[in-house]
């Protein structure tokens, strides 16, 4: 497994398929959806991070919006903030094209963050925080899209059926990254 993960043939799978799923039925590119779920660590390693829960990984998964497809997976210690792991889960996506709207959850409220989006092209689609001091960025229609994001929910429960990312017992975060990978490249499977 190891080699495996290290040599990156679960992502070639993945970027296969997902290219071959694009050609016959098409990926919607206007919206995606990501959310980051904890996964507790046992074994501790790299990327585990202490937080009130206890030792963990964040596990952050971007998704289309119309099929609930996979596009994106990246994992990090639990200590750090969603806000700043939303750029490098975009950054990993595993086909070149990128969506022209990311939903998220009042996570990713942040000015910084929708510029550099919007640098890229990119609009950030969430609710703003209840202490938020500067002005509202976007009116309550953007905000309407939010009710698809049942989708990133249901497909991290999905990924969850697989025992070996509920509960992280790898050493090494390139494990775990490769059974999340083989996940993905399964769930993806079964879109066939």
């Amino acid at each position: 497994m190891g080699r495996w993960s290290e040599s990156g043939l679960f992502r070639e799978a993945w970027m296969r398929l997902l290219g071959r799923l694009d050609e016959l039925r098409g990926i919607d590119w206007e919206e995606a959806i990501a959310d980051g779920t904890f996964a507790p660590a046992k074994k501790g390693g790299a990327a585990v991070g202490n937080t009130k829960k206890g030792k963990g990984t964040k596990l952050m998964l971007m998704i289309e919006s119309r099929r609930g497809t996979p596009l994106s997976l990246d994992v990090a210690s639990a200590n750090k903030a969603e806000v700043n792991l939303i750029e490098p889960l975009v950054e990993h996506r595993v086909l070149p094209r990128s969506p022209k709207r990311l939903m998220y959850d009042r996570a990713a409220d942040s000015d910084p963050l929708r510029e550099r989006l919007a640098a890229q092209k990119i609009e950030l689609i969430c609710h703003h925080r209840s202490n938020r001091k500067k002005p509202p960025t976007q009116d309550g229609r953007a905000a309407r899209r939010l009710k698809r994001r049942y989708r990133v929910e249901r497909s991290i429960s999905w990924l969850f059926n697989n025992r070996r990312l509920v509960v992280r017992y790898e050493h090494y975060d390139h494990l775990f990254l490769g059974f999340a990978t083989l996940a993905c490249v399964m769930q993806l499977l079964y879109k066939f």
